[in-house]
């Protein structure tokens, strides 16, 4: 039975996949209104949101979910909490920790405290990350009852999220739902995430640092397909409960930047392999039969995703080109500078897409 919920209050509206989520929930249900909470930190840009300005059914609020006022006075009247707030890029956690404490589990706690005392909510949906579950052996895929492994500050921090979203459930029943996606691609994303930095560093035919020797495998979800998965289970879903999103589009990071090469017709050799970050988990793998059963799979496969992403950010130049100039710039030389100094040549391989 689908769970109907009129007024949704979205945390991290502005980032890539809340942005993107709440594109989708205004043009799939008309009926819903949703209230954004942003901090407006880097990584939440409010051009993602810019063509809902003026839509009666969507209201902006730039603050914190640390501000426990705040937060309280925005979950009155709302039917549903979708948790996107927190930081979220490995890279950058190995740098400030801190703030990935601060944002994910502290954040996190004041949104759960805030639903707690407020018994009119119907559904908390926390969107966690298949990270909390490690490195994944050749041939193996982490069920949602599997335990634990994060090895990075940021998997860390939304595992110890998620643990208090469960306990939230069994110590006053608070109706919380967890999902730990794939890795996600698609429009609006921040260009410190791998397919928008390789994308818009082709364009303008810079080098594509890749780290290590590009073998990590990821699993590879269409963000429309995310965000349909998230809206069957902030709906049909039951609270308490896990579940694992992906997609089944596994890929060497070696052959999605050979792809994205190829779709936008730049040579191989703008590839260029840099030194390794710190705890770089070499493959990850959920097992998401648990989504299945209710309905839900994804309807694009990697190429087409991938086209899609790379039209995206081909046709808007002016999104990014401004993203670059900020403190991003700053960002890029501190992180690769000094590993494009002294990286390694691209060497010719078959690439299959």
């Amino acid at each position: 039975m689908s769970t109907h919920l009129r007024r949704i209050l979205v945390t991290g509206g502005c980032g890539f996949i809340g942005s993107n989520f709440i594109h989708y929930l205004l043009r799939e249900h008309p009926e819903c209104h949703v209230i954004n909470l942003d901090k407006l930190t880097y990584a939440g840009n409010p051009d993602n949101v810019r063509s809902l300005e003026g839509d009666p059914r969507y209201r902006f609020v730039r603050g914190d979910i640390c501000d426990v006022a705040l937060v309280g006075e925005l979950v009155e009247g709302v039917d549903a909490i979708v948790n996107f707030a927190a930081e979220t890029h490995v890279d950058r956690s190995l740098i400030d920790a801190g703030s990935f404490i601060a944002t994910d589990i502290l954040g996190t706690y004041v949104i759960l405290e805030a639903a707690r005392r407020h018994p009119h909510l119907k559904r908390i949906l926390q969107v966690s990350t298949d990270e909390v579950y490690g490195e994944m052996a050749e041939g193996c895929s982490a069920k949602e009852e599997d335990p634990l492994h994060p090895r990075s500050p940021y998997s860390a921090s939304k595992a110890g999220a998620d643990m208090q979203c469960l306990a939230f459930w069994q110590s006053y029943a608070t109706p919380v739902i967890v999902t730990r996606c794939a890795n996600n691609l698609g429009a609006r994303q921040h260009l410190e995430k791998m397919v928008p930095l390789f994308i818009t560093n082709a364009l303008i035919d810079e080098p594509l640092p890749l780290y290590g020797d590009g073998q990590q495998v990821r699993d590879w979800l269409f963000v429309e397909d995310h965000c349909r998965a998230l809206d069957l289970v902030l709906r049909r879903g039951q609270p308490g409960q896990i579940y694992n999103i992906g997609a089944d589009n596994y890929r060497h990071n070696i052959e999605v930047a050979e792809a994205i090469l190829a779709i936008v017709a730049k040579p191989k050799t703008l590839i260029r392999f840099v030194d390794d970050r710190k705890g770089h988990d070499r493959r990850y793998s959920v097992d998401w039969s648990k989504l299945r059963s209710l309905g839900w799979s994804p309807e694009h496969d990697f190429r087409t995703a991938l086209e899609k992403t790379v039209a995206w950010y081909t046709n808007n130049r002016w999104w990014w080109e401004r993203v670059r100039c900020g403190q991003f710039r700053d960002y890029y030389r501190r992180q690769y500078g000094w590993r494009l100094a002294r990286a390694k040549q691209y060497q010719p391989r078959h690439v299959s897409v």
